[in-house]
């Protein structure tokens, strides 16, 4: 390269292109400036925002290609899970808008078809992609469209049913458009786990295939006049080519899709032409793409589970701001570990989030009885059902938001059985700045519909401790443990030390106060600002959140107003249901419901609560419009 192309590689930044349609004309050399840039604005921005930054890292060149040789947004791009999707949207109009990913007004941390065309579907959830590009494509076809639907699915996702579910009908459908993308960097957040890890592992050891086929493909297409015609004939011999270095077909092409790979992920040239090739099939195409997760960030690099999702840090350390180890989560890991050292029937069970849901304190200390089964988190609780109908007490530590994809098997293997099975639901309520697929504010109402189940719900560390306790040695059936994302509260607030099911406190109020869980602390807090002002209110806290005792029903029925503040859903939740009973009970003052019954955008979590009016600002409010100053 002469040096006014080296000035003009050197001077080309993304705020100079029109994007996306700038980049199919780009040398690899710029690619690979462009590809620099964006690793610096993906560190830049995650470290003063938060967000996920290793997958990020390590899918820039296969964002760039896939947007090289595909036509967005009349090719339809589906990523899996979606949080990988950052150098998508700085490619597709968003660049100057970047600064505000994940913050409240400012652009979603996922796909959002309301946020741009280029975004073909919301995906916050794993294992959707293939299904999803599945049911585009043959739109397509019903249509007459040529374009494509192409599915990137990590290796980790892939674990998930619902991604095999998928690739079982693309292949069996023959969908002439329909391209999966297979982002593999053999590191899910947890680390790949089970058989399909070491399947994919295999493939990986058998490069001699592509590297046998692409050396081939070069020296043909440099021989005059055989060359061409040549190559042809390689195409169609493939299968045998591959069979004789492989020893074996994939189990992607006996499912009906054609194999390409693996390879370099991080090579611009290779993944191009492998996608292009991918194009000129004309059948379901499966991508092999080895990736490196956090690639161009050393931090990361060496610890892709820790910037899996991150919060602020410092770019220089890659030292975070706040330390996990003040958390619900690590509480629980610790306590759980301490519980099983005394009772060896304690298994636990993680879906590909061990260190995310404090597990790793039990790991290392019973390795024997740890589980983490992937993204599967329907396979979890039946197999804790399989586990509880041998007499052993399985705890499966989930988040809130993924526990739902299990709503089945929670009825029908574990409830109808009365099998004695723990959730430890994490990230219980509003999680903040991961938006509407994330929030926690279904579980309640899920699992109150479930005959049979206890729900727990702690308002600090010690609670958190005895709940798990009870929930283990003293309760029998389904019972779910929640708590929410990071750590509690340092306020103090009345504890009845007799009655581990709720708190009352009587304060010749007509006003009632109700709540639970983190929230309480908010009502906490307002309590006693208001009694400042001469507004006086009695509280009630819940700790096992349901089944409730009817006593309280009847404790609420001497208040003018009742005001019951939740933090979940309010439609089938401790509120609604608390409400019923209430009318039941022949109430005749004024019942107040205030709970999230919507879907919650970005923002950060005090936002949110103040959004719901969950927060002691809010609940202030309610006070001063409801009471009586005394």
């Amino acid at each position: 390269m002469d040096n006014e192309n080296k000035m003009l590689e050197a001077e080309l930044r993304l705020e100079d292109l029109e994007l996306p349609e700038d980049l199919r004309a780009l040398s690899y050399a710029q690619c690979r400036r462009i590809s620099k840039e964006i690793r610096s604005i993906l560190v830049r921005t995650i470290s003063k925002n938060g967000g996920h930054l290793a997958s990020n890292l390590g899918t820039v060149e296969l964002t760039l290609a896939l947007h090289r040789v595909f036509d967005s947004p009349q090719d339809k791009l589906i990523w899996d899970v979606g949080h990988q999707c950052y150098t998508h949207k700085l490619l597709t109009g968003r660049l100057r808008e970047f600064r505000t990913i994940r913050k409240e007004g400012g652009i979603s941390g996922f796909p959002k078809p309301a946020e741009s065309p280029h975004d073909a579907c919301i995906s916050g959830h794993s294992s959707t992609s293939i299904s999803m590009a599945c049911g585009i494509a043959e739109a397509m076809r019903q249509q007459g469209d040529p374009h494509y639907a192409v599915a990137v699915i990590g290796d980790g996702a892939l674990t998930g049913g619902l991604a095999w579910e998928g690739l079982n009908n693309g292949g069996k459908k023959k969908l002439q458009n329909l391209i999966v993308v297979l982002n593999d960097n053999n590191m899910s957040i947890s680390g790949s786990v089970g058989a399909l890890a070491g399947y994919l592992r295999s493939i990986r050891e058998s490069e001699d295939y592509v590297k046998t086929k692409q050396a081939l493909e070069r020296k043909l297409r440099n021989t005059p006049a055989v060359g061409t015609p040549a190559i042809k004939v390689l195409k169609k011999t493939k299968d045998s080519l591959k069979r004789v270095v492989m020893k074996q077909a994939t189990m992607f092409e006996q499912m009906g899709f054609v194999y390409l790979g693996p390879v370099d992920g991080h090579n611009q040239a290779e993944l191009e032409e492998v996608l292009r090739t991918a194009k000129c099939y004309h059948a379901p195409v499966f991508v092999h793409v080895k990736t490196v997760k956090g690639k161009g960030y050393v931090p990361a690099e060496m610890n892709p589970s820790q910037f899996h999702g991150v919060s602020k840090f410092d770019i220089m350390t890659g030292n975070p701001e706040v330390s996990g180890d003040d958390s619900y989560s690590a509480e629980f890991g610790q306590e759980l570990t301490r519980l099983a050292n005394e009772d060896e029937r304690i298994c636990a069970i993680t879906a590909a989030m061990e260190y995310g849901t404090g597990l790793q304190y039990f790991e290392a200390e019973h390795p024997e009885r740890f589980y983490d089964v992937g993204i599967a988190e329907q396979h979890a609780v039946t197999f804790a059902a399989g586990l509880a109908s041998q007499g052993r007490i399985p705890v499966f530590a989930v988040y809130s938001t993924f526990l739902q994809r299990s709503y089945d098997q929670l009825i029908h293997d574990v409830a109808i059985g009365g099998l004695h099975v723990v959730l430890a639901i994490d990230r219980a309520g509003i999680v903040g700045e991961d938006g509407e697929t994330h929030q926690g504010t279904f579980d309640v109402p899920m699992l109150t519909s479930i005959p049979g189940t206890t729900i727990y719900s702690p308002a600090c560390y010690e609670e958190l401790r005895m709940c798990l306790r009870r929930a283990i040695h003293e309760d029998a059936g389904l019972v779910a443990v929640r708590y929410p994302r990071g750590n509690a509260s340092k306020m103090t607030f009345p504890r009845d030390e007799h009655n581990a099911d709720y708190a009352y406190t009587e304060c010749g109020s007509d006003v009632l106060l109700i709540s639970y869980g983190r929230v309480y602390q908010a009502v906490w807090e307002a309590h006693t600002t208001c009694a400042k002002s001469g507004y006086q209110t009695s509280l009630l806290k819940l700790t096992k959140i349901f089944p409730f005792a009817e006593e309280l029903v009847e404790k609420a029925l001497g208040y003018k107003t009742v005001i019951f503040f939740e933090e979940s859903s309010g439609f089938g939740g401790i509120s609604t249901i608390f409400g019923s009973l209430l009318s039941q009970y022949g109430f005749g003052g004024r019942y107040v419901r205030v709970s999230a019954d919507c879907f919650l955008k970005q923002a950060s979590v005090d936002a949110l609560l103040e959004k719901a009016e969950l927060s002691a600002h809010a609940v202030c409010r309610y006070v001063y419009a409801y009471g009586t100053k005394s």
